[in-house]
């Protein structure tokens, strides 16, 4: 089953120096057609302004990964952790017994990047943070798995979480066939360009939620960047 998540559709906020869709509703008062899968409960779109950003504050308990799609994101922590994150890579931040941390806006242009929290598999644990460039070129016509809580996807940025983020490029006219992981879900993003899905068209920005599907045909319409989330649908919660 596909339930196709319009980027036209998603709740919004507006705080001037940050604007944001949610894939998934944040309160009660959000789209509740757009409910959690599994551990997946947070699909931020966030656009930071030159010079904005998150000031310290703190989280516990959470997987928090993000991908960056344009700009230049500055990170520091409570454990000592300090980084720049660029387009295309990705940060991953298991927050354990209790982080705190800033994320600002490090360039000269809007800030524009993913960030996707997932319940862990068990409460507590020792905070830790890290990041890794991946090139595009990497994953040009298939998914490469960027950030993973499975100790086969080997190369992938660690995450305590039943759950793997991958990421792939193609070109206007290249199909792939993804299977997903067995008796999961999965969440798909189309971060730009325009996609055809087992027959569904899927517009820059938009979101697919996936369930009860093996493998799915996608098909470049455009030059696409797609972000996908695959989880068993189990989380300690």
């Amino acid at each position: 089953m596909l339930a196709h998540r319009r980027w036209a559709a998603l709740d919004r906020a507006d705080y001037g120096w940050l604007r944001a869709r949610y894939h998934f509703a944040v309160n009660a008062g959000g789209n509740q057609a757009h409910e959690a899968l599994g551990p997946l409960i947070v699909w931020n779109d966030d656009e930071i302004a030159v010079g904005g950003g998150f000031p310290l504050h703190g989280h516990r308990d959470m997987e928090i990964v993000t991908y960056v799609r344009e700009g230049v994101l500055g990170h520091r922590d409570t454990i000592g952790s300090e980084g720049t994150i660029r387009a295309g890579d990705v940060q991953v931040m298991s927050t354990g017994t209790g982080i705190r941390h800033a994320e600002y806006n490090r360039g000269d242009v809007p800030l524009k990047l993913y960030q996707v929290w997932l319940l862990p598999r068990n409460a507590g644990g020792e905070p830790r943070w890290d990041t890794r460039a991946f090139p595009k070129s990497d994953r040009s016509g298939r998914f490469v798995v960027l950030a993973s809580g499975f100790a086969e996807d080997e190369g992938a940025l660690p995450i305590r979480a039943d759950a793997r983020l991958s990421g792939a490029t193609l070109k206007a006219g290249e199909c792939v066939r993804q299977a997903f992981l067995a008796t999961g879900c999965a969440y798909l993003v189309v971060a730009s360009g325009r996609i055809e899905i087992d027959g569904e068209m899927v517009g820059p920005l938009d979101g697919v939620a996936i369930t009860n599907v093996a493998a799915s045909e996608i098909a470049a319409l455009e030059d696409s960047e797609l972000v996908l989330v695959e989880t068993t649908g189990s989380s300690w919660f």
